[in-house]
């Protein structure tokens, strides 16, 4: 019976955020304490095998270990490790698109009546003269969902394919074409990302640009499929990889070359014996210059992604009829260089925050394949 009952205790645990039990308290050292024989009947019966309850309960898990174990680690690279990564990407893109939700409307009813939506201000303006206040975050359900899948993916997977292509490369590639790598990369996770985020992409411009069309998602989605058939929710798909993954390659691999030189010219002492919070001080700062070049790469197709889903049946041709080269590169754009550089500079701050808090290092500063030998050295 103890060992069933031992079973069941681990059962109840809650397995979906901690990997193991702290060990401060020990039962069965205060039972041995207090009665010796039972104590050594009772170890005697743990010991023995546990029959298998059901074929749900595994004794190896995939979870992040809880940040109370300071004896337990992540080990980098690891599934707990790509899990962590997963799970600060949803907390990083998801949360910090929700927030910018009202500087995301404005910015595309600007590129698809500039007549009306004259600028930044006036925009607002309009806004809040027809919607009221509670217009500024209409959509704000199909942002927080979409990204939040977006971000998953962009993160976890960019980790893996770095760590990937720096162990094909090696080290002594890694160091000079590293660059490339970061690339490679970041543009091989965004194209699985954007699978996942142009559904919610393509309800949230329709419902942000065209007033009365639904309210949210859940009314319309329905509406949108209705309209123009599932097919429809990914008619947008190539022009949203022809704006994220410039956008996701310019994110990563400046943000990565530019906290590499944060660290190797502007503050003398190693990344290693540096405070967190100077780290993540860095990974902010990385993050928001990235996010300007992030803005500017990439805006002449976020025009293409706001004209298409706001017009059915639109075309490309279409859109550069109307809105002209010259519009396509500069039409809303200082509003999004401001809204591109502070929602990169944060989603990294909170990416890394997220990392520290499971005991992970922050990005950038180290190359995965120069560490992965360093590990292998320490080993041998």
């Amino acid at each position: 019976m103890a060992s069933v009952s031992d079973c069941y205790k681990q059962s109840l645990l809650p397995s979906f955020l901690y990997s193991s039990i702290p060990n401060s308290f020990s039962l069965d050292r205060l039972l041995n304490a207090n009665n010796p024989s039972f104590g050594a009947w009772h170890t005697s019966k743990l010991d023995a095998p546990a029959p298998s309850l059901s074929p749900s309960i595994k004794t190896r898990t995939f979870m992040i270990a809880s940040p109370n174990e300071p004896g337990k680690k992540i080990e980098m690279y690891s599934p707990q490790f790509y899990a962590a990564c997963t799970v600060g990407g949803i907390l990083s893109c998801g949360l910090t698109h929700m927030a910018v939700t009202p500087l995301d409307l404005v910015k595309c009813n600007m590129q698809i009546d500039p007549a009306k939506y004259k600028g930044i201000s006036s925009g607002f303006g309009v806004l809040l003269k027809e919607q009221g206040l509670r217009g500024f975050f209409r959509g704000w359900v199909p942002t927080l969902l979409g990204y939040s899948a977006q971000g998953a993916c962009k993160f976890g997977f960019y980790e893996f394919f770095k760590k990937y292509y720096s162990d094909l490369a090696g080290p002594e590639y890694f160091a000079k074409y590293k660059t490339l790598i970061y690339l490679a990369g970041s543009a091989s996770a965004e194209v699985i990302a954007d699978v996942a985020l142009c559904p919610f992409e393509a309800v949230k411009v329709r419902v942000q640009t065209q007033p009365g069309f639904a309210r949210g998602l859940s009314d319309g989605l329905p509406k949108f499929v209705k309209s123009e058939g599932v097919l429809g929710l990914y008619k947008g798909i190539v022009p949203l990889w022809g704006r994220q993954i410039p956008y996701t390659m310019m994110k990563f691999a400046s943000f990565e070359t530019i906290v590499e030189m944060i660290y190797k010219y502007g503050i003398p002492t190693p990344k290693d014996q540096c405070s967190k919070s100077l780290q993540l001080g860095v990974s902010f700062a990385g993050g928001y210059v990235a996010g300007v070049f992030c803005a500017i790469v990439s805006h002449p197709a976020d025009n293409l992604v706001s004209f298409l889903n706001n017009a059915k049946g639109a075309t490309v041709g279409d859109a550069v009829k109307k809105l002209g080269l010259w519009g396509l590169f500069t039409r809303g754009l200082p509003l999004r260089i401001v809204m591109i550089g502070t929602l990169t500079g944060a989603q990294w701050g909170i990416y890394d925050a997220f990392k520290v808090f499971v005991g992970l290092p922050t990005t950038g500063g180290v190359a995965p394949a120069a560490a992965n030998a360093a590990t292998v050295l320490a080993k041998a």
